[in-house]
């Protein structure tokens, strides 16, 4: 059973489990799409990645989408890492659904790339040339948005593509989640859009299934907005929905 409820203007959906709810996310998203290729005749989307999406992507693979008509961004990539590493979030977008529905264009974060500034500045330029239709994005369990982790999150960061150092918290959340052998083996520092980046989105769909994340949900929807909880700012922005499942949503009021 869905429930729904809006807090400031964060749209908030709960469902019964993460298959309902990733599909649920799914035809909100291929909704957006398509209105927006009805519209101008294509549409601009940013991907996520991790365990959270598994779901969603499953689902948005299936739905009736020219994906002909769409540019494709994603949120970050770790430093130094090749697309054929298993954590590589261009090898789980790869394999998890682009090469099957063959966009238009897709404009790969290249964290193993020699020159990095040239890299992300390149990618904050197509980011302005294509204004994003919708955002698809998650959040991490200290309340990230892509890699915007609360010490180096700023709402009002000058850049849209940075270099950023990853916290703790979330590097356990990446060795947790087995995308590592060890923790030694998590990188230290990943490309990321950055806040303003992801808020700059007409539209932004937000998934976030599994207990692990339900302490960040409830900070999400009831904490200052503030970088202690970067998602919180969410609650600001213009046309936000929030997916949840049960498990996520055990703390909630």
């Amino acid at each position: 059973m869905e429930k729904q409820f809006t807090t400031d203007q964060l749209q908030v959906s709960i469902y019964d489990n993460p298959d309902v709810m990733g599909d649920a996310a799914a035809d909100f998203v291929a909704e957006t799409i398509n209105k927006a290729i009805q519209s101008k005749g294509e549409a601009n989307i940013i991907l996520a990645t991790g365990a959270s999406q598994f779901t969603f992507l499953k689902a948005l693979k299936k739905k009736d989408i020219n994906w002909k008509k769409i540019t494709v961004f994603h949120l970050d990539e770790y430093k130094g890492m090749a697309d054929t590493h298993p954590a590589s979030f261009r090898k789980y977008l790869k394999e998890r659904i682009l090469d099957e529905v063959a966009p238009k264009k897709i404009f790969y974060l290249n964290g193993d790339a020699e020159n990095l500034d040239q890299v992300m500045q390149a990618y904050e330029d197509e980011l302005k040339k294509h204004p994003i239709d919708v955002a698809c994005i998650g959040i991490g369990e200290n309340g990230h948005i892509a890699f915007n982790d609360p010490p180096v999150a700023d709402f009002n960061d000058p850049k849209w593509v940075k270099l950023v150092e990853l916290d703790e918290p979330c590097r356990k959340q990446q060795f947790g989640e087995g995308w590592f052998p060890t923790m030694d083996d998590v990188p230290t520092e990943a490309l990321s859009l950055t806040i303003p980046a992801i808020l700059h989105s007409k539209v932004i769909s937000c998934v976030v299934p599994d207990e692990r994340k339900a302490e960040a949900v409830y900070n999400t929807l009831y904490s200052e907005i503030s970088t202690a909880c970067p998602a919180t700012v969410l609650r600001k922005h213009p046309y936000t929905k929030l997916f949840l499942d049960k498990a996520s949503a055990t703390k909630l009021k």
